[in-house]
């Protein structure tokens, strides 16, 4: 049996957008006759308002903050209580100060259950403010740099690229790969992913995936191609 894991930012909505109207009555639709996860680094809140209350209880399961906060509609399985380390937030701070781009929007370390989102923009940036950091970045590539240092300083911890403006940390092995130990060895697991690339936030899960032959990655660029695959292959 197939059982269909989601990420949500650039996989079932826009980055940091809300998902397309007629494209959310097609999911919901998908999760009443299948078997739907989601894994996202995003928290609960942030994950309801961009599918939608009703979306996120049609989820068999969420997996919030990259399986380091778990939820079943509003039933809260489990949550991680680790907490960012005082040395590796002075080395974070320190690269928010050290960096060249010099829009600052605030909630530049945003702390979440099990992880946390660091960037240089920070959470609090428009559309406006998000766009000028995307260019940046387009030929500077900071995030990748200061994810490569944190990872050489942290040997317990890691840091990856996440969404469009931030980076992920969490202890090692506490990304997106942990929650397979909640699927049985005999499940099909078909997982849907923007960021499978190296070093992006997908690809732990994408990985232990390939490695064990027990499921399908479907590396898209957005909500479309979702679409456009669940439409060709999973009806």
């Amino acid at each position: 049996m197939n059982k269909f894991i989601f990420d949500v930012d650039g996989t079932l909505t826009p980055s940091r957008g809300l998902i397309d109207l007629e494209f959310k009555q097609f999911f919901n639709q998908f999760c009443r006759n299948n078997p739907v996860y989601l894994v996202t680094g995003s928290d609960k809140v942030k994950t309801v308002e961009q599918i939608g209350e009703d979306t996120y209880n049609l989820c068999h399961t969420v997996y919030n903050c990259s399986g380091n906060d778990v939820w079943q509609g509003n039933k809260h399985v489990q949550t991680s209580d680790w907490q960012l380390p005082d040395l590796a937030r002075v080395f974070l701070n320190n690269c928010l100060y050290e960096s060249d781009f010099s829009i600052r929007t605030g909630n530049h370390i945003e702390e979440r259950p099990g992880m946390v989102n660091f960037s240089i923009v920070g959470r609090n940036a428009n559309l406006e403010q998000r766009q000028a950091w995307l260019d940046y970045e387009a030929w500077n590539g900071d995030r990748r740099k200061i994810a490569d240092a944190f990872n050489v300083m942290f040997l317990d911890l890691e840091a990856r690229p996440g969404g469009e403006t931030g980076i992920d940390i969490a202890p090692k092995g506490l990304d997106k790969s942990q929650i397979v130990v909640d699927f049985d060895p005999d499940d099909y697991i078909v997982f849907f992913g923007d960021a499978m690339h190296e070093g992006g936030n997908d690809e732990p899960l994408a990985d232990v995936l390939f490695k064990s032959y027990q499921g399908t990655n479907h590396w898209i660029e957005g909500w479309q191609e979702t679409l456009s695959i669940l439409e060709r292959y999973y009806l």
